[in-house]
């Protein structure tokens, strides 16, 4: 006889929900983590306020999901980010919906979140066990027999649920333990790469660190291909580090960069930053002109004031050689467009991004082919279940990776405990 009906390794996010839903259905339920405290990487989400999900439409919510999104349209039909909100009112916890439908809890705590999932946990009689690193799985013939512990305990077991995480932000935990296990048992793990990471580049102004420091707000940011051709653009905020581009725009786009860099066999990217996306070029250059008939004895440096971040605007009169001083009337047409098309398409040349362990997610995983999309459950042997960034599915920053982890974790717990109830 099994002490434990179905053995949940990982406390992340994914990995407490599967207990959770697991022990919801009635099963025996033990929960193993190698650290010495449960939801390392959920009290760091949403900069510590944790990013619990995003208030989207499905669609909407799994264009958002650029790794394997489709995938999601199941587990979504079981657990998704409406039952997620209900879920955490239901424990007490209120919410509050941001910019981009993104929720958080009103106190703005993500160690509200933790510990009210570990009450949960406790309440439900989960048996949780920390500093416990798991060695292997062991198959008996085609199902899950055994869970080996690094230390030689042998916990025998028909149901095991993986959810480790990928290898980003290492120090929670992410160490990409699950990946070993999952080819023990025949599946196959992609290529892994960062996504949501900050872009690097070699630029004279990245290396001389002129613009380092600097935001700039509701820009678009492109990804180009080595022909000229557009790959992914995204809106939002950027700001220039002394190592490349950070910010929400540049995480979005960062795995683009990794995927042109990998498919053209190229060193560099082209990156292009437009400082005024809901403005044509002709509309700005306009602007500027009819700023000049209203200033012609304004100098130069004085009309532009506020027109762009002061330092990008000294960083362009440098580059072009102008002449800040000179009265607004004196400035060529040509000069103004010049100006126009640097804020419209200022260039960044990238070569790369910064390493696996600096991106807050995972690309690549466990492929997807090889798992059950309804239940989680494993193509490969019998009574194992994946959830979480283990797998091969990622999301862009917002809540929605979050989202993919509760909802994958919810509905491996589901499954696993539905199975042992029916056996």
């Amino acid at each position: 006889m099994n002490k434990y009906d179905v053995i949940v390794i990982g406390g992340g996010p994914s990995g407490l929900m599967a207990s959770i839903a697991a022990a919801e259905h009635g099963v025996r339920v033990l929960l193993l983590d190698k650290g010495n405290k449960l939801g390392r990487k959920l009290a760091i989400s949403g900069g510590g306020r944790c990013n619990v999900t995003n208030r989207m439409d499905i669609q909407d919510l799994i264009a958002h999901i650029p790794g394997n999104g489709r995938f999601m349209h199941s587990p979504f039909s079981v657990f998704n980010n409406e039952n997620i909100i209900a879920f955490f009112e239901g424990l007490g916890i209120q919410l509050k919906e941001e910019d981009r439908g993104r929720m958080f809890p009103v106190n703005d705590k993500a160690t509200t979140v933790v510990e009210t999932l570990l009450n949960r946990v406790r309440m439900l009689g989960v048996d949780i066990r920390t500093n416990t690193t798991v060695k292997t799985i062991n198959y008996s013939g085609e199902s899950v027999s055994e869970v080996v512990l690094h230390n030689g305990e042998h916990i025998p077991t028909p149901t095991v649920i993986v959810a480790t995480g990928g290898k980003s932000v290492p120090h929670t935990g992410s160490t990409g333990d699950g990946y070993p296990w999952a080819e023990k048992a025949g599946h196959t793990i992609t290529d892994l790469y960062p996504t949501e990471v900050p872009i690097t580049s070699s630029e004279d102004f990245i290396r001389k660190k002129t613009l380092q420091g600097l935001s700039l707000r509701d820009i678009e940011l492109t990804v180009f291909n080595p022909k000229g051709k557009k790959i992914k653009t995204h809106d939002g905020d950027m700001i220039f580090t002394h190592f490349g581009i950070s910010g929400p725009a540049a995480l979005r786009c960062s795995q683009y960069v990794v995927k042109a860099l990998k498919k053209f066999e190229t060193k560099t990217i082209k990156m292009e930053v437009d400082l005024f996306p809901s403005v044509s070029e002709e509309a700005l250059f306009q602007q500027l002109l009819a700023k000049v008939k209203a200033d012609p004895k304004k100098s130069l440096k004085n009309l532009l004031k506020g027109f762009a971040p002061e330092r990008f605007l000294l960083f362009v009169y440098d580059k072009l050689s102008l002449d800040t001083q000179a009265q607004a009337s004196t400035v060529t047409h040509e000069t103004f467009r010049s100006l126009v098309t640097i804020c419209k398409h200022f260039e960044i040349e990238v070569n790369g991004t910064l390493s696996i362990e600096k991106a807050f997610v995972t690309g690549g995983g466990i492929s997807i082919k090889e798992i059950e999309p309804k239940t989680m459950h494993s193509k490969k042997k019998k009574g194992l279940y994946f959830c979480g960034e283990v797998l091969d599915i990622h999301g862009y920053t917002g809540g929605y990776n979050i989202t993919v982890a509760f909802s994958t974790g919810y509905t491996a717990g589901k499954s696993a405990a539905e199975q042992v109830i029916h056996k």
